[in-house]
């Protein structure tokens, strides 16, 4: 079963992090939620504390098949500030691993230095980013490569979807989809 990562930081985006690993785990992957540091108890930006498994401390690139980061202006501040994160998306992208990021996470991805030529996440936070390629609003998640963006709280569940897809197959895909309603993500 493919493993996925889901790195919290105190100020990520409740909706995307909750919504990603729910659609993630419904789809047959393997989710470890981790903390940043030793504190379990990780408060989001509008106030809900989620509880991570584990501290993002001594996993390496080769435990996991997928690292996926939750928007949140603070909580990507602080991935894009973390010696770990940034770590593990340079040894993922070295080994061709997948990688995805959404809302203002793009920006952690673009300091890691790991995002591609095309890309979408929040609006305004590619003025952050301050590479071209900025795809907008043309498609909820954009695939480059092995790197894998979407835009913010609303696409959440279409993200959740393409990983399952990326990584489980069209099969699983599906099953999810219909099984959550999601039929407006494509």
């Amino acid at each position: 079963m493919p493993k996925v990562l889901v790195p919290l930081a105190k100020g990520f985006e409740e909706i995307e992090a909750v919504s990603m690993i729910d659609i993630m785990r419904r789809g047959g992957l393997e989710v470890v939620v981790a903390a940043l540091d030793d504190n379990m108890d990780v408060e989001g930006a509008n106030g809900i504390v989620v509880k991570a498994e584990r501290s993002i401390a001594g996993l390496s690139a080769d435990d996991i098949d997928m690292i996926a980061l939750p928007g949140g202006w603070d909580g990507t501040y602080a991935l894009a500030d973390d010696a770990n994160v940034q770590a593990l998306l340079k040894a993922m992208d070295e080994k061709g691993k997948n990688i995805g990021a959404i809302c203002a996470a793009p920006f952690a991805l673009k300091k890691a230095g790991v995002l591609k030529e095309t890309y979408t996440c929040y609006p305004s936070v590619e003025e952050q980013i301050k590479q071209e390629g900025y795809q907008g609003d043309r498609s909820q998640v954009v695939q480059t490569e092995n790197v894998m963006t979407s835009r913010g709280p609303g696409t959440a569940i279409c993200f959740g979807l393409q990983i399952v897809k990326r990584l489980m197959g069209e099969e699983n895909y599906n099953a999810v989809r219909e099984g959550t309603l999601s039929l407006h993500c494509k």
